[in-house]
């Protein structure tokens, strides 16, 4: 008889383990950071199997790393094609550490809840589907076939298919992503959220309305044409090092760079290319001209003050300023802008960004004579309440200045996943739009569902309300990546079923449903042989280049299936035979769902012939080509409030941030090297005089408490240590802070949680 399984806590218990430290880091790169790399692809993947894996990373003919989504160089590369965060995620990947059935009978639930969510990941690859029935303490060995007819059993038990929610995380293929929304709809629900809405939701928001594309607008190749790059709430040191090379190289052209960020970044001061003899005996490349320290979310009033700078500059000296022809001809709604900037007294905008008059005056005196400006930006804009006024205030700066559409300018929204926004353009998105289910009808003969389905905020509280009863997920760790840690576990534990297809264990697979699935995938960098020929697949990156990802290794187990396999699996043992869908036929040649998305998506015309093609190929922009879709034809100013916080003197606003040894909610060690914290992850960056004031010292020992809709949350036990951070703002790493996050407070009309800006109080 199994013993009743004692219900884990959503997180693991605070341990505290030992803080070393030494002084933030002003150089990213360099000998360190390949010393970084080998070390990682050492102790998990061994030598010779981890060097044959990273010589494919980012090659034409090797695989996408599954680190970032930056694009590659169109034509030429070089041999190392990869950053040390690009290594660490491939060394996870290649572990030779196994998880099989004697690891599960070995380790309850329970016990492995109380692990860390760094040993955790360690542990190994999965290598063989396994179940939990209700009561069992422990994963038990389940068949392909059994895990799948149990999915397919459950879902058609359902009273209605919007009682599943089908996440998505942006690791997957296009081909994957293609099969399993498409399987979704045949089903009947559009609950499919996705980890962009955790993320760059705001982006897409944002930039589909103001240029009518909710993608980015800029090449690679832009970045060595632009006079000014301005690099807004982003850490690419760590959190997309190779975007260091596209600087390091605009810099040695003339380019200035502004960064925009509570934060001083290593990898925005200076940067050390690993792969240039002159550059490893030498001091690097100084990257930021200007380095402007705004306050936690100050970023609209700090761009409202410039363009009111930039007016006063074009009235004293008409014509020299702003891009009057492409104002006339390509926008509209400037008069309203300039009304409302009218509306501003400036003292009061600069006080409210907490950079200085002079700070945003030598800004404002680089750009004046300026057209070539991209903007760069991630999620210290994305995840605020007023995250998409962010935005589009940032696009406004460019639409005066016709920086957008030409050569060395434009929209740069970093994405993180590798295929996140590959993800969307496939269907994943939980509001499609009625052309694109016009065109599966068209394409596949049955009408799709029109009604819009859960984002990832909507799903969870549609899971703790119990109107959502099944949860599958296509990779990703839900769990730790959502807000409200308490109150999402409590969501997914009311689950009847919950199913996770997985390459790696996670805190997800142990906060789960009455019943659950795990169900192992290939991995980016194994080969994937379908019906005895080998395959690829094909992803977009962050330029909207489509092009093709193979891996190189042997499946580190023989019972691990591709996503697609798993989605064709999934659909014929919940779907009744569609006439025009024949789902194993397409899991064993891939080149048939590319057919099939080229006749479903705009842009994929010859699909299968373009993606072939050494570097892949660019799909239709029109902001690159300022041909601006929107409701007005033309490229929209807007007008964007101001954020209030109305800070007392006890409360902060908490931002979460990533460590240098993170990605997402992947940890590969415990050091934050270039801040220079090491050996611990549960710390809170403040500013000293904050810490002078409430008499906190360097190490103490605090809580952090967020109070919203009247619900105490609490995080406990966090290392105060000092920091170069603008007054009443503090940093903590996610996803230990998560729990602070309110699930119902999230940005306006793209419900992207506020992550960054979490009103806090520090508790001793």
């Amino acid at each position: 008889m199994t013993k009743k399984n004692k219900s884990p806590e959503p997180q693991p218990p605070e341990k505290l383990t030992g803080i070393k430290k030494s002084a933030p880091s002003s150089l990213a790169g360099g000998l360190t950071a390949v010393k970084s790399s080998m070390q990682h692809i050492m102790n998990e993947s061994g030598l010779v199997r981890g060097t044959k894996a990273l010589l494919k990373v980012n090659q034409m003919d090797g695989f996408d790393c599954p680190g970032c989504a930056w694009p590659d160089p169109d034509e030429e590369r070089s041999t190392i094609e990869f950053c040390e965060n690009g290594a660490k995620a491939v060394a996870e990947e290649t572990t030779q550490k196994q998880l099989d059935s004697s690891f599960f009978k070995k380790h309850s639930i329970q016990e492995l809840s109380t692990w860390s969510d760094r040993d955790i990941g360690k542990s190994g690859r999965m290598t063989s589907p396994m179940v939990v029935f209700p009561g069992d303490t422990h994963y038990s060995p389940i068949s392909w076939g059994d895990a799948f007819s149990m999915i397919g059993a459950k879902l058609n038990q359902l009273e209605e298919p919007d009682q599943a929610i089908f996440y998505t995380s942006g690791r997957t293929s296009n081909e994957a992503a293609f099969m399993y929304q498409l399987f979704v709809r045949a089903f009947g629900t559009n609950n499919l959220p996705d980890c962009s809405n955790m993320c760059h939701e705001s982006s897409g928001v944002a930039l589909s309305e103001t240029v009518g594309i909710g993608k980015g607008s800029v090449k690679l190749e832009d970045f060595d044409l632009a006079e000014v790059i301005m690099i807004v709430g982003q850490n690419p040191g760590t959190n997309h090092p190779r975007m260091l090379t596209a600087l390091q190289s605009a810099k040695k052209k003339g380019s200035k760079i502004v960064s925009i960020n509570p934060l001083k970044e290593a990898g925005l001061l200076r940067f050390k290319h690993p792969q240039s003899v002159g550059d490893v005996l030498g001091s690097g490349t100084t990257l930021t001209d200007l380095y402007l320290q705004v306050k936690i979310n100050g970023d609209v009033p700090l761009i409202k003050a410039m363009l009111k700078l930039l007016v006063d500059k074009e009235k004293k000296s008409p014509g020299t300023v702003f891009d009057h022809e492409f104002i006339k001809d390509s926008t509209q709604g400037l008069d309203a802008l300039l009304e409302d900037l009218d509306n501003h007294e400036l003292s009061t905008l600069v006080a409210a960004s907490g950079v200085s008059m002079a700070e945003i005056q030598a800004v404002v005196d680089l750009i004046a004579d300026k057209e070539k400006i991209i903007i760069c930006w991630a999620m210290g804009v994305t995840q605020h309440k007023n995250a998409v006024d962010n935005i589009r205030e940032l696009v406004n700066l460019l639409l005066l200045k016709g920086s957008i559409g030409k050569p060395g300018a434009g929209t740069c929204p970093v994405r993180g996943h590798s295929n996140v926004q590959g993800d969307r353009t496939m269907g994943i998105y939980e509001k499609p739009s009625t052309a694109f289910l016009d065109s599966i009808e068209r394409t596949f003969d049955f009408e799709p569902p029109r009604r819009h389905g859960y984002d990832t905020v909507e799903a969870i509280q549609a899971m703790t309300e119990g109107r959502a009863k099944v949860f599958i997920a296509m990779g990703g760790n839900f769990l730790s990546a959502t807000p409200d840690t308490v109150y999402t576990a409590k969501g997914l534990q009311q689950c009847e079923l919950t199913v996770q297809i997985s390459t790696k264990l996670n805190r997800s697979h142990l906060i789960h449903g009455k019943t659950a699935l795990i169900l192992p995938c290939l991995g980016r960098t194994e080969q994937d042989e379908q019906n005895g020929h080998l395959q690829f697949v094909t992803v977009e990156n962050s330029a909207g280049v489509v092009h093709s990802s193979k891996g190189s290794l042997p499946p580190v187990s023989e019972h691990l299936l591709s996503e697609p396999r798993i989605v064709a699996g999934m659909a014929e043992a919940t779907l009744k035979k569609l006439p025009n869908i024949n789902w194993q036929v397409w899991a064993n040649n891939y080149d048939l769902i590319r057919d099939n998305i080229e006749s479903t998506i705009p842009g994929f015309e010859s699909y299968n012939e373009k993606v072939r093609r050494p570097g892949g190929f660019y799909l239709p922009n029109g902001a690159r080509e300022r041909s601006f879709a929107t409701i007005t034809g033309k490229a929209n100013f807007s007008i964007n409030r101001v954020p209030e916080h109305r800070l007392a003197p006890e409360d902060y606003l908490m931002m979460t941030i990533r460590s240098h040894d993170q990605y997402n909610t992947t940890i590969y060690g415990l050091d934050d090297r270039y801040r220079g914290i090491y050996n611990e992850r549960r710390i809170v960056l403040m500013n000293r005089e904050d810490m002078d004031r409430n008499q906190l010292k360097e190490g103490g020992l605090v809580d952090l408490h967020s109070n919203y809709d009247d619900e105490l949350r609490v995080a406990k036990g966090f290392l105060v240590q000092a920091y170069d951070i603008p007054r009443q703002c503090i940093a903590t790493y996610f996803p230990e802070a998560n729990v602070l996050i309110p699930v119902r407070q999230f940005a306006d009309k793209s419900q992207t949680p506020i992550s960054k800006s979490v009103l806090v109080r520090i508790v001793t």
